[in-house]
């Protein structure tokens, strides 16, 4: 159990992270939303009832949109588009291990590549594939909820215009939310491709070594 622990300690701490982070995000949505419904003069929602409303599921998808675009776009571009000095980066003026070709007799080989053919390459392109999935059907969910929100707070205003999931895409505030968490991911992406050439952290594989020079490229 130890060793298990230990040989999945990264993933664990950010899931707790996350369930721990979610679930505040949840309840302090539940709390905001009603005191919005009180506001109006009307009576409060159950924490289930607000889970399944669309603020509940704007709030939460149109924050994952960003992070799976942003990680897809990530590592399609390190692909092919370099950043000398950064641990980030390969190495423009070397060859680099994951380029080569994969080969089916290689120990411990997944069963993609010793199968071939298509299913290699659907396999050897899967992990920009499964962020993109995971964007477009959080970027769909995102869309869904703020549709339903937009609908709700109209007829708390005394409204009656409501909008089709597909209205509410081409509107200013669906592109704003959207566009103000993807340009926070982004600059992210790009302080530690950028930072990582000059700074250090001792014992992280997202560090070059305390003592490389800072041209050196990749970990």
């Amino acid at each position: 159990m130890k060793k298990k622990l230990r040989d999945n300690g990264l993933s664990l701490i950010l899931l707790l992270i996350t369930l721990l982070t979610l679930g505040g995000n949840l309840w302090m949505g539940w709390h905001d939303f009603n005191g919005e419904l009180n506001d109006y003069g009307r009576i409060s929602i159950t924490f289930a009832e607000y889970l399944t409303s669309g603020h509940c599921i704007e709030s939460v998808f149109e924050n994952w949109e960003s992070e799976f675009l942003q990680m897809g776009l990530y590592v399609l571009f390190t692909v092919f588009l370099y950043q000398k000095g950064s641990s980030e980066s390969k190495d423009p003026d070397k060859e680099e291990e994951v380029d080569r070709e994969p080969s089916p007799s290689r120990p411990g080989a997944p069963w993609p590549v010793r199968r071939g053919g298509w299913v290699l390459k659907i396999y050897q392109n899967s992990l920009s594939l499964g962020f993109f999935l995971l964007f477009i059907i959080s970027f769909f969910l995102h869309a869904l909820g703020g549709t339903s929100q937009y609908n709700t707070e109209q007829l708390l205003k005394g409204k009656s215009e409501t909008l089709t999931m597909w209205q509410f895409m081409g509107t200013s505030e669906f592109w704003f939310q959207s566009l103000q968490n993807w340009q926070s991911e982004f600059l992210s992406v790009l302080s530690i491709v950028v930072l990582s050439i000059f700074l250090r952290q001792k014992g992280s594989p997202e560090s070059k070594p305390v003592d490389a020079p800072d041209s050196q490229t990749g970990e």
